[in-house]
């Protein structure tokens, strides 16, 4: 499933876990390992621009860090991210440089890419979001099937089985999600792709695309 790959997903300069992704073909087979890799990177962080702020937790003193923001490890913030009142980051999470984590929104198990932004009233779990992606207010990733079983990705005419029971999505580089949508378990969207408010999004999504429902997606001329 080309379209799903690393390379086709991600400028991975963009992002301090740059090396997590080597050796692997899709996105989705580093998030077992996203705990154990921060905690090795972050112990040769340099001090003069992170400072550890409890066990396994390395924030870098340019971040802006609300006093109500719950930060708990495995975590690294990058320089200049913004965590605001009342995020909540259970763990397992890299907040790449300038990245927004917004009023209430959770992380879990995460990757955000340089430049992301999840400003309000998001869940981002088991995901990884690409330099500079952008989730609307309220909007989610569900990252377990509602009947518990291995999240299996599907496109039109292929399926790869991933073995693992939590995954929310992958969002390429410049991918918009608009208000209020729902990124069920095992969401692909490609490259420079914007999704309408209130969608309900399943499998692959194109790159450059405009996804206005699972009936209805057309090219997104702007991204060309």
């Amino acid at each position: 499933m080309e379209q799903c790959k690393i390379s086709n997903l991600f400028h991975l300069d963009e992002t301090i876990a740059k090396d997590l992704f080597a050796d692997v073909t899709y996105p989705w087979e580093v998030l077992p390992k996203i705990g154990a890799f921060i905690r090795e990177l972050g112990k040769g962080l340099d001090s003069s621009i992170f400072e550890q702020r409890g066990e396994d937790v390395w924030v870098a003193k340019s971040a802006d860090i609300a006093p109500t923001a719950c930060l708990n490890g495995p975590l690294i913030v990058d320089e200049h991210a913004q965590i605001r009142h009342c995020a909540f980051i259970r763990g397992n999470a890299i907040v790449g440089n300038g990245a927004t984590v917004g009023n209430s929104t959770e992380l879990k198990n995460v990757i955000l890419f340089n430049g992301v932004q999840v400003p309000h009233y998001n869940y981002v779990g088991d995901s990884i979001l690409g330099y500079k992606s952008h989730m609307g207010a309220g909007s989610i990733t569900s990252n377990v099937k509602s009947d518990k079983t291995l999240v299996v990705v599907k496109s039109a005419n292929e399926e790869i089985a991933t073995g693992l029971k939590k995954f929310g999505a992958m969002l390429g580089d410049f991918v918009e999600v608009g208000c209020n949508s729902v990124l069920n378990p095992g969401t692909v969207i490609g490259r420079n792709t914007n999704i309408y408010p209130l969608s309900m999004v399943r499998g692959v999504v194109a790159p450059n695309s405009i996804y206005k429902n699972k009936n209805e997606i057309v090219g997104n001329w702007n991204s060309f």
